[in-house]
């Protein structure tokens, strides 16, 4: 069975300490520069009842994997050699359309139609033929799975009062997604998922408003709600040691209205 290891574990979350500390420390140098010197931009269209822009964004994908009871039942006879199912966070991007309707001044609804190129990265930890030392020799397969997805998000969108040129945001809401791709094209990859899902989403941001624009970045986490597992099409070796299968990505956006 696999057993926790703080360093792995860290290893998988360095990533969003560091983006998290870097949009933070811009967000400071950008609040003191528009405090002092900026002078008050109309740009970003708040007060119309419809507007509308374009974004940009990069994410990382995971799969969070559940365990059969199998797996944890090392007498019946099923993926003996198979150590640990380990899913690894990979990049991916997206792009979109932003159309924006004004409830109040510090309330928006949003929805964002947009493309998403994903990657799902998940390294099958295997026991071969034992070494010198007669341990057993550990051998990681990785396994990938390609999809991409059309992706409908409706959010609503909470701004603070604006301080000069500047405000944060927190957006939440979800989405709902399918890929482009028919299922017997998906059930040739080892790990085998269905074409659709629905996603909750949250996410915190800061509107910075320009001369000519508003720029827009934000981190957004988004969880699938769905069971995407299809065992019958996935690889016979680990397929009933897998249970479920949902969809997460930590996104940073970049929107421009």
């Amino acid at each position: 069975m696999q057993t926790p290891d703080i360093r792995h574990k860290f290893d998988i979350y360095w990533r969003k300490i560091i983006l998290l500390l870097v949009f933070l420390a811009g967000f400071q140098v950008y609040s003191y520069s528009q405090a002092r010197f900026g002078e008050i931009s109309k740009a970003g269209q708040d007060d119309r009842l419809f507007s509308y822009g374009f974004f940009l964004a990069g994410q990382t994908n995971y799969f969070r994997l559940k365990y059969s009871d199998a797996f944890t039942n090392l007498n019946n006879g099923q993926g003996d050699n198979i150590e640990s199912i380990v899913p690894v966070y990979t990049p991916g991007f997206s792009l979109g359309f932003l159309s924006i309707f004004r409830i109040h001044d510090q309330l928006n609804l949003m929805f964002t139609p947009k493309i998403g190129f994903y990657e799902f990265t998940t390294d099958i930890h295997t026991f071969g033929n034992p070494g010198p030392s007669d341990a057993p020799e550990m051998r990681v397969e990785r396994v990938l799975s390609e999809a991409t997805m059309v992706e409908l998000p409706i959010l609503f969108k909470y701004k603070a009062q604006r301080f000069n040129n500047s405000r944060m945001f927190f957006t939440a809401g979800g989405s709902y997604m399918f890929r482009t791709k028919d299922q017997e094209e998906a059930d040739i990859e080892p790990i085998v998922t269905t074409g659709r899902d629905i996603t909750v989403d949250l996410g915190v941001g800061l509107d910075m408003y320009f001369k000519f624009f508003k720029f827009s970045p934000e981190i957004r986490f988004s969880h699938g709600l769905i069971n995407l597992y299809r065992p019958e099409a996935t690889d016979p070796r680990f397929r009933d040691l897998i249970s479920e299968i949902r969809r997460k990505s930590i996104t940073l956006y970049l929107h421009f209205q």
